[in-house]
């Protein structure tokens, strides 16, 4: 396993800055996190965004060129687009709008294969190296290092996070905040009581359970609270946050030349 592989960094006790790609899905935007410095890996948002396989495997290699590692966030849909993002060479896959245990257990089953699941067998992946593989060294590989994250976005998958927590083949749950106050009728209010109660709650099922989470944080005071909590795998930015940022500061930097 590559050491800088999110599997691997998760049973380190390091933290794990991530960031975001999803509207602009180019390997030039993962060079230059990883140049920035600091960022271990990112996730590819393809719930919100369509995107084709080829740049999956773009963003893919260059998460590997730079070092970093990549998982994939996708609507719980159907087991083929977990086999194609894990064949493309993505280090896990991360299921949005879970809404139970066994929601999110069908799930895992998709990213498995038998006896612990049911993903279909092919060798002309990158998770397979491209054939290099034999067969049973694949599968068994497969099954230990591409790794499975749970959203806990829905109120659904909050009431039963401690069923979630405890399933074999789930190694992170994952905060999504802005859905999860949308849920909690206090949308868009990151620092209101009820969210933070149901982030308590996701925190001490992951430490009853002896799993990893992380979490979207909106702003720095969120991320100190959230890693005071436990969290390990924070997302600090995305593609597109940083675009607005910078034209932010552009427009802030020439504000008399622009008049």
């Amino acid at each position: 396993m590559r050491k800088t592989s999110l599997k691997h960094l998760i049973t380190t006790d390091e933290l794990i800055p991530l960031f975001t790609i999803a509207r602009v899905p180019f390997p030039i935007m993962v060079e230059m996190f990883g140049l920035a410095g600091g960022f271990r890996g990112f996730w590819i948002d393809i719930e919100h965004v369509d995107m084709t396989g080829q740049q999956v495997q773009a963003l893919a290699l260059a998460a590997r060129a730079n070092e970093m590692d990549c998982f994939v966030r996708m609507a719980p849909a159907g087991y083929w687009e977990v086999t194609r993002v894990l064949e493309a060479g993505a280090g896990g896959v991360m299921a949005a709008q879970i809404h139970s245990a066994e929601h999110a257990k069908e799930f895992v089953s998709w990213t498995k294969f038998a006896p612990e699941g049911v993903r279909g067998l092919n060798m002309g992946g990158r998770d397979c190296a491209y054939t290099h593989k034999p067969a049973a060294q694949f599968v068994e590989d497969a099954n230990r290092e591409h790794f499975v994250a749970i959203q806990i976005e829905t109120l659904g998958a909050l009431d039963e996070a401690d069923g979630i927590a405890a399933l074999e083949g789930v190694d992170i749950l994952f905060v999504g905040p802005a859905d999860l106050s949308l849920a909690l009728g206090v949308v868009g209010q990151f620092h209101h009581e009820k969210l933070w109660s149901a982030i308590d709650r996701v925190a001490d099922a992951c430490r009853r359970h002896g799993k990893t989470w992380g979490c979207v944080a909106p702003d720095a005071d969120f991320a100190d609270k959230v890693i005071e909590r436990g969290c390990r795998l924070p997302t600090f930015s995305t593609d597109i946050t940083v675009l607005r940022r910078g034209l932010e500061s552009i427009r802030s930097t020439f504000a008399k030349q622009f008049g």
